[in-house]
């Protein structure tokens, strides 16, 4: 399975949305070099208050362009890097994958898929609505979590729009995707 990256995103701060960038450079157990989450243990605020010290599975946040169409389409003013991703690909369905997931990411960088990032209030915050547009079901009834996956930063390297991205599964047994 292969895509591609359509934007990279960083911001500095814990912003909601992400400025897009030109280029970013990922950086091997950290995440994205200069974002707000980069680092080895956890920087999102609300897992800070939890645990300041358990570790950083949320360093790189991915989300599918065809996952922000969809949201287009339902009315919603999305565009990459808006709920927050650091990448943005095409072409992969990221919420297939299962955990332990290889993406090699342009040249040289590798991120392995650790999990779902779970919608919160503050997709709300910022378009009424959103949240609940990022939740499914599945013809089970089980909930689908669609704001994105998160991965940690195996190898660094520098990641641009239109670098390639190429999908290694792990072995088996493939584990689905929880939220982290």
């Amino acid at each position: 399975m292969t895509g591609r990256v359509v934007a990279v995103a960083a911001a500095s701060g814990h912003l909601f949305s992400k400025p897009v960038q030109g280029r970013i450079t990922l950086l091997a157990g950290l995440g994205v070099q200069g974002d707000a989450h980069c680092g080895v243990t956890v920087k999102h605020r609300s897992r800070v208050k939890v645990n300041p010290n358990q570790p950083n599975l949320r360093q790189l946040h991915l989300i599918p362009a065809e996952q922000l169409e969809s949201l287009r389409a339902r009315g919603f003013e999305v565009a990459p890097g808006a709920m927050g991703e650091n990448v943005t690909t095409e072409g992969i369905d990221l919420f297939a994958l299962p955990r332990g997931t290889r993406l090699y990411l342009g040249a040289s960088a590798v991120a392995e898929v650790t999990g779902l990032r779970n919608p919160c209030y503050q997709l709300d915050d910022f378009q009424k609505g959103l949240m609940k547009a990022t939740l499914e079901r599945a013809p089970d009834g089980a909930l689908l979590l669609r704001a994105g996956i998160m991965a940690v930063v195996i190898e660094g390297g520098d990641l641009a729009p239109g670098d390639a991205v190429r999908v290694e599964w792990p072995a088996e047994p493939h584990l689905a995707l929880e939220k982290v």
